[in-house]
């Protein structure tokens, strides 16, 4: 695998359309290698039209994205899957394969039609379902584990593809504070083990503003923000990002700022 780039990702006024409807205009933003960057935005922003963008899910659109400082387009998928991995929501997984069967598929771009299935690739399953707490229901078939432990084979799948960016799509969405806990700890092990790159959209603002290095902001397809945590907050692009005010006080451990949340009377 060639050298990491500085920036390991970017986009150049990429823009993505169905129909005349513009999901994405002219996002433009470039993403240091390492980083943990969340996407925020309201419903509809195009927030995952990017993410899918970049793993090629969707057609090419309008303009240029880069994947370690090359045209994502000039990469084959097996090329590309070296380099980014992607993590879906949660959910309506079936049980056509057991947890193991299912992580195996993540080792892809390191098969070949002629070698087959090798020992070293199970044995990078087995340390990623070790690594996820799942080794212990790794012959279950997927479609019977809870939302966490189908999410947490979702991310083991994605950690023996190898690759240098891992793409998540709401990665706690539709689970319980228990289990979002442990995706976080999850990701945050890996990130600090691995370093690895973190892309995660997410409509958890406070997970944006205390968990990340780096925020895009997306609103109606366009690029409000690029940029850390501590600049989203002094430019005030909280507000203008969901046309509302949000109440703001340090956090009790460590004194960021946190969006409270809001009490009816």
């Amino acid at each position: 695998m060639p050298a990491e780039a500085a920036f390991i990702l970017s986009a150049e006024n990429y823009s993505y359309c169905i129909g005349k409807q513009a999901l994405l205009n002219d996002v433009t933003f470039r993403l240091e290698a390492g980083t943990r960057c969340a996407i925020i935005g309201p419903n509809g922003a195009g927030k995952s039209t990017l993410l899918k963008s970049f793993c090629r899910i969707l057609p090419a659109g309008r303009g240029t994205l880069r994947v370690n400082d090359r045209s994502w387009l000039e990469y084959s998928q097996k090329e590309l899957a070296h380099w980014i991995s992607y993590v879906p929501q949660a959910g309506g997984r079936d049980d056509l394969f057991s947890v193991r069967e299912f992580v195996l598929m993540g080792r892809y771009p390191h098969l070949s039609a002629f070698s087959g299935i090798r020992q070293r690739d199970w044995r990078a399953v087995d340390g990623a379902l070790e690594v996820t707490g799942l080794a212990a229901l790794a012959h279950r078939r997927l479609g019977t584990l809870s939302g966490g432990e189908q999410q947490k084979a979702m991310i083991a799948s994605a950690l023996v593809q190898g690759s240098r960016v891992m793409l998540l799509d709401e990665p706690t969405a539709f689970l319980d504070p228990y289990q979002q806990k442990q995706i976080y700890e999850l990701l945050e092990h890996l990130h600090r083990e691995t370093g690895v790159t973190l892309v995660e959209v997410t409509h958890d603002v406070n997970r944006a503003l205390l968990g990340q290095d780096f925020i895009l902001a997306i609103k109606q397809g366009r690029l409000l923000f690029a940029g850390t945590p501590g600049e989203f907050l002094r430019q005030q692009q909280l507000s203008l990002l969901y046309d509302k005010e949000f109440l703001l006080a340090p956090h009790p451990l460590g004194g960021k700022m946190m969006v409270l949340p809001e009490v009816q009377a």
